[in-house]
Order: structure tokens, then sequence, then C-alpha cells
């Protein structure tokens, strides 16, 4: 998978420095892998969510909230957000255009 854009992920751990191993685990993991659909995925990360058109990971222990969105076909990740849990609790993240 190519992922755009590995910078909102330093972005944030530099903010959180505690999300920085889970980050880089999470961006190993998936700059390696070759889903071609969502149930793939999960074979991965079984913690995995999808949100309408979004993927939303749990990062370190679900202290963090990852959401992407994934072109399956082009094999792309599109990083959107990422955000603490109390953050993702507000529910703000699904103003993105690209949610509804």
């Amino acid at each position: 998978m190519h992922i755009i854009t590995r910078k909102r992920l330093r972005e944030f751990y530099e903010k959180h420095p505690q999300s920085k191993s889970g980050l880089e685990f999470w961006y190993k993991i998936s700059s390696k892998a070759t889903w071609k659909n969502f149930d793939q995925l999960r074979e991965t990360f079984p913690s995995a969510d999808l949100v309408k058109n979004f993927t939303v990971f749990n990062i370190s222990g679900n202290r963090y909230r990852l959401i992407v969105f994934i072109d399956y076909t082009y094999q792309e990740i599109y990083i959107r957000q990422v955000l603490t849990h109390a953050e993702y609790d507000k529910n703000n993240w699904k103003q993105d255009s690209w949610f509804s």
C-alpha cells in the first residue's frame, strides 16, 4: 500500500510522543500490505472499523484513532486524521467532506 501522507503521522506524534511507536508500527505493517478488501485488512488489524467511506484504526491500546480512506484497487491509503480518543469521541471528524 502506498500511504499518503506520512507527514500527518509525524505531525501528530510530535505533539503526542506516546503515539509514535503505535503509529510507526501501523505504518510499517500497512505500507507492506497488499489488502484487496476490508476483510483481508481485518485479518491484520482485527479491531479496525469501517465507518462509511473510512477505516478507523485503534492505535496504542485505543488511546488514539487513525482515520484513513483506502483505495484497494490502486493500493493507496489516504490519511485523513489522527486523533486522541477524546477528540474522536466528539465526532467532529465526521464533518470531513469525504465522509458523506
